[in-house]
């Protein structure tokens, strides 16, 4: 490889990942933007609130259905062709979501608009595993779980406007322009990452030789389970923030909203600080159980404020807010790490199976305790959670830090000439063993 295209391939790789991070944000853009025009579809349909609920059920179940079977195709035909057909898909259900005439129809087409959506999540996330090394992963992949957040803020700003002016028609419309966009962005720039050397890919092989897939990993659901008590406090928080300052701490609703999108844009540009830190230390799982520390403890501060009735509970809660935004890049970075590049589809499809389990189940728990008990319980309660996570964890940085040891020897112990173009490319593009 000429020092030209060697230059190439390595700008090359910040394409993919803004490639990966649109086909990620334009689908979340669905799921978090729909609750913004939730009064135009209770309109439309002349829907109950719990029929509302249920719209938005529809495409939770359909992306819980296919996240995996969509990551095991990823890692079989490869990024590209999986995010093109599954976004183009997505794109024609919302087209049929908004021509549908009965409330049957519409969650008929909302499943199938998960149901596609879905193969964004772990071929996004491959692709970038593929492109960048890595010492540089954890960044690259906060990135890419920035625009989540970041889509969904979008959305939520743009989508009451277009629905005001033409109805939910219209913002259906928009967001299926903005997947079948992400769709062709797939199809022209979405690329394979070049192949490793043969004498790393069989040391890679030899790495992960006798692990079981990701479906049967002990390590995967493990990670899984970590991450589903991490996210339980992060949807709880997101869910009420905005009803806790208003009701409890008497905020006017135009600013309690504002202060939720501060937090949210804070969150995302968190994730991207966590995965740089990570890539420094080299290792996920540390900061990753810092921070579920960091979320136990000022959850328990503002259980403790808020019983005590004082105001200096708000910014505490706006801060714990961000915290738990900021860890699922890292949890999303060592799912792909620990089953390796070849199965990084399916491992991260099935991370993020599991952590939506945690988000759809938190925030009617959270509103349950809320409503029976106080808002100091049910702050005190998500407390646990992330402590619980600590625990859980505590494992699997055992796990990476063996794996480092043996990348290490792997890399002392490369074969003559390994220094070479072709070492370069590969330690460029995500050769290292993970």
């Amino acid at each position: 490889m000429s020092g030209e295209e060697r230059a190439h391939t390595l700008r090359y790789r910040w394409v993919v990942l803004a490639v990966g991070a649109l086909g990620a944000g334009a689908f979340n853009s669905l799921r978090m933007g729909l609750p913004a025009i939730s009064p135009e579809l209770r309109s439309t349909y002349a829907l109950s609130l719990p029929e509302v609920g249920l719209a938005f059920t529809a495409l939770s179940v359909g992306v819980l259905v296919t996240l995996v079977p969509w990551g095991l195709l990823s890692d079989r035909i490869g990024e590209r062709p999986v995010m093109t057909v599954g976004l183009t898909g997505t794109a024609a259900a919302l087209l049929l979501a908004a021509s549908a005439r009965s409330f049957g129809a519409l969650l008929a087409a909302f499943a199938l608009a998960g149901m596609f959506g879905a193969s964004a999540t772990g071929a996004s996330g491959r692709a970038v595993m593929g492109w960048f090394p890595r010492r540089e992963r954890g960044f690259a992949l906060g990135i890419r779980q920035m625009a989540l957040p970041l889509g969904g803020a979008i959305a939520a700003v743009t989508l009451p406007a277009l629905a005001h002016r033409g109805g939910l028609e219209l913002a259906l419309h928009a967001l299926a322009g903005a997947c079948a966009g992400a769709a062709v962005a797939a199809a022209i720039w979405l690329r394979p990452a070049p192949p490793l050397p043969a004498w790393q890919a069989a040391r890679i092989a030899a790495a992960h030789a006798g692990e079981p897939p990701p479906t049967r990993d002990p390590r995967a659901w493990r990670l899984g389970a970590g991450s589903a008590l991490l996210v339980t406090a992060q949807a709880a928080l997101i869910g009420f923030l905005v009803l806790y300052l208003v009701d409890v701490e008497g905020l006017a609703p135009g600013p309690a909203a504002a202060a939720l999108a501060a937090t949210q844009f804070a969150g995302a540009m968190s994730r991207i600080v966590a995965g740089r830190s990570s890539d420094r230390a080299g290792a996920r799982l540390p900061l990753l159980r810092r921070i579920a520390r960091r979320n136990a403890l000022l959850l328990a501060a503002v259980a403790a404020l808020v019983a005590l009735g004082t105001p200096l509970a708000i910014p505490l809660a706006l801060a714990a807010t961000v915290s738990t935004m900021s860890w699922n890049g890292l949890a999303f970075t060592a799912a792909g790490e620990i089953s390796g590049r070849d199965r990084a589809g399916v491992a991260m499809s099935l991370q993020n199976t599991i952590v939506a389990l945690g988000t759809t189940v938190a925030p009617a728990v959270f509103g349950l305790v809320v409503a029976s008990t106080s808002w100091a319980l049910g702050f005190a309660l998500v407390a646990v959670a992330p402590a619980l996570a600590v625990v859980v964890l505590a494992p699997l940085e055992g796990d990476e830090t063996a794996r480092n040891a043996r990348r290490e020897r792997a890399r002392r112990s490369r074969p003559p000439g390994g220094d070479g173009p072709e070492r370069l490319s590969t330690t460029t593009l995500g050769g290292s063993p993970a």
